[in-house]
């Protein structure tokens, strides 16, 4: 088991990480003063997998938690089924010491953050991720939103979980393809923060795709340290969390054109990734050398190089609606090496129009 610290003064939290931690999420809730009723939202994948063990674990520490589920995939991170959970906590009579636990990847994290953070202007809330995209992204950091149909994650809110359990046993459940979305923001932190951690990535490809716990829990708890030292020293997104968002101008554009449906928040990454490596080698911010690392790695994660069913009129377009566009003008995120990246706004239309050409399919 491996323990990561968020520090963020009263806002602080532990993420656990490890396998059969079932006490600890036990002895947390037990110390922790919450009242008896709990929300437990789920989706309808993960609920019938593990809805009813953690429901029962909940009961052990001694809350009722009421199992909400959610159609399962990113169209269900909206207002309206926001609602509906709105709706049951009312029902429910959920007080401001009620807590939300959000159990599933990371549109059910999203959704049930973003309503922990509104419901009685904020109620606690506690992340239990089982997919690895989530347990590497959208659980650590406090990012909770949902979407518009004019844009990704545009409705949502700065608002800290109280603790992240990763119950690294879920993994066996996931699909292939689950592995590897996940594989694609952790190939991120990497590029933007740790070239040591970019090496073990490309040195020990065959034990992370076995899921080997040795390098499943190093490269998860890697992750959240190099999220959690971010987050820390800008909670808020003023400064250095920029950098978490490399790759994810164009991979939210990609997202965005092909309805959430045809690729993985970490499939779009990733092809954003190798967009935003275009863009720094035609700026003359890293060599061929380095370009051809970047993208030899994702490729060799089983992560598309190339994106179908988009334009690149339209992704272009899209841009201008991303959070990151501040006063009409796009904040990318480009390397600089491996492990060091710099925030730019001043990219010119073509080098951005011939990168996404290049990863356009």
């Amino acid at each position: 088991m491996r323990k990561v610290r968020v520090d963020l003064g009263k806002n602080s939290y532990d993420i656990v990480i490890g396998y059969d931690i079932r006490q600890e999420i036990v002895d947390f809730v037990q110390g922790a003063g919450y009242s008896r009723q709990a929300l437990l939202v789920t989706d309808t994948h993960v609920g019938p997998l593990y809805g009813g063990q953690v429901q029962a674990l909940l009961a052990e520490a001694g809350l009722t938690a009421t199992l909400v589920q959610i159609p399962a995939g990113e169209s269900s991170k909206n207002l309206q089924v926001a609602d509906a959970v709105f709706t049951r906590a009312i029902e429910l009579g959920l007080d401001r010491k009620s807590p939300v636990f959000a159990l599933g990847g990371g549109v059910v994290g999203d959704l049930a953050g973003f309503v922990a953070a509104t419901y009685m202007r904020g109620v606690p809330f506690v992340q239990l991720p089982t997919s690895l995209l989530a347990q590497v992204d959208s659980s650590v950091g406090g990012k909770v939103a949902v979407n518009h149909a004019l844009g990704k994650n545009l409705i949502g809110a700065f608002y800290q979980p109280q603790a992240v359990f990763m119950e690294l046993n879920c993994m066996k459940s996931l699909p292939e393809r689950e592995i590897y979305t996940g594989l694609g923001e952790i190939i991120k932190y990497g590029i933007i923060y740790d070239g040591d951690f970019f090496g073990f990535l490309e040195q020990n490809r065959e034990q992370v795709l076995a899921l080997e716990p040795e390098a499943l829990v190093h490269m998860i708890a890697r992750s959240c340290e190099i999220k959690a030292a971010v987050v820390s020293e800008d909670e808020r997104e003023a400064g250095l969390r920029r950098i978490l968002n490399f790759g994810h101008t164009i991979g939210h554009a990609i997202e965005k054109e092909t309805g959430y449906v045809r690729y993985n928040h970490g499939e779009a990454v990733a092809t954003g990734m190798l967009g935003a490596a275009r863009i720094s080698r035609q700026l003359g911010l890293i060599d061929s050398g380095t370009f051809d690392r970047v993208r030899q790695l994702i490729e060799a994660y089983n992560l598309p190089l190339q994106a179908g069913g988009v334009t690149v009129e339209a992704m272009y377009a899209d841009i201008f609606h991303d959070k990151k566009t501040v006063g009409g003008k796009v904040n990318w995120v480009l390397m600089e090496g491996i492990g060091r990246v710099v925030c730019r706004n001043d990219v010119p239309e073509q080098a951005v129009k011939e990168a996404m050409a290049a990863i356009r399919a």
